[in-house]
């Protein structure tokens, strides 16, 4: 075997296999440097080798044995790793507080843990607790209802109610109308609705939500085969809506009780209502040719004219007049 090169410290013969030297690595004591060159850099080769395929990491010290531990690639020094903790909000551990300001029901939102949810099987149970064999709550299972939730047949609550039911018909709730409305206010017992009276008469106060109760009260009291509310019924109704408010309803019903008319068709209710918001109770900024109802013309003449008593024979209202002269000229 002949020697044809000498690699450091392994021999090459001419078969071509390197016959490596074992020359042990000598580590003299820590206040001599001298080391073996040899044995060193094979060892800083192999660990430069494992370094950059981030495998091991050789550690070792004095004559101890080295040993090898599996390490997470990382160019500086790998410190603990500890878990933040996050920080607590300001109001954790504080339940959310319903206060009485009444607040619009928001559709699709599950209540929080403190409220139960509502249930459409235990709404459907209190339905059939008040309604009949036609399985709908009639007039005498509808007073042991209002008594139930401590309010009178003719409070205008109940208005309200039926507005959100969407009752057809007064008196009367059937279970489609009773589901639909007390799914949407959250109500499936007497307690829950007994908690949403505030709210409903606090809707009363707001214009937009008051206009579409008021509309609605005309087809809700109205019988199904008229198209116009009986005299008596408008009256009512107009004393329950209006009567808290418009300071000219007291003089109003009285001319409605002394007029020739027997009822109010949809036109001249919904007239009634913008009449009582946007006309001065001095009448002074009604105009005479603006698009309102004969009704309403004949009203403001009545209010402005003197008694019948203290009227001379002779001087007769506007409308009068005009009655007069299209009576003459049809007879032309």
């Amino acid at each position: 075997m002949e020697v044809i090169e000498n690699r450091g410290c392994a021999t090459v013969t001419n078969d071509g296999i390197a016959h490596s030297q074992e020359t042990p690595v000598q580590l003299k004591p820590q206040h001599n440097h001298r080391v073996d060159l040899c044995g060193l850099a094979d060892i800083s080769y192999i660990s430069e080798t494992l370094d950059q395929l981030n495998l091991v990491d050789l550690n070792g010290q004095g004559s101890q044995k080295f040993t090898a531990q599996l390490v997470k690639p990382n160019k500086g020094p790998i410190m603990p790793v500890k878990k933040r903790k996050l920080p607590e909000s300001e109001d954790h551990g504080h339940k959310c507080k319903i206060t009485s300001f009444p607040r619009p029901q928001v559709r699709g939102v599950k209540p929080n843990g403190a409220e139960r949810q509502f249930s459409s099987k235990k709404c459907l149970a209190w339905f059939h607790k008040y309604a009949g064999p036609e399985k709908l709550v009639g007039p005498e299972a509808m007073e042991k209802f209002c008594d139930d939730i401590g309010v009178e047949p003719e409070n205008i609550i109940m208005l309200v109610l039926a507005w959100h039911l969407g009752a057809s018909k007064m008196g009367y709730f059937t279970k489609d109308e009773w589901l639909s409305g007390m799914t949407a206010l959250q109500c499936d017992c007497t307690e829950r609705l007994q908690g949403k009276l505030d709210y409903m008469r606090n809707e009363l106060n707001d214009a937009t939500a008051f206009k579409n109760i008021y509309r609605y009260a005309f087809d809700f009291a109205r019988d199904t085969n008229q198209r116009s509310l009986d005299m008596d019924t408008a009256a009512s109704m107009l004393a329950l809506l209006l009567g808290r408010t418009w300071p000219l309803f007291p003089v109003f019903r009285q001319f409605l009780e002394q007029s020739k008319y027997k009822g109010l068709n949809k036109d001249q209710w919904y007239n009634v209502l913008e009449f009582s918001r946007t006309i001065s109770t001095d009448l002074s900024n009604y105009d005479e040719d603006g698009a309102w109802p004969v009704l309403l013309d004949e009203f403001v003449e009545w209010q402005k004219a003197p008694p019948a008593s203290q009227r001379p024979p002779c001087i007769a209202t506007k409308r009068e007049g005009e009655r007069k002269l299209s009576a003459e000229t049809t007879q032309l």
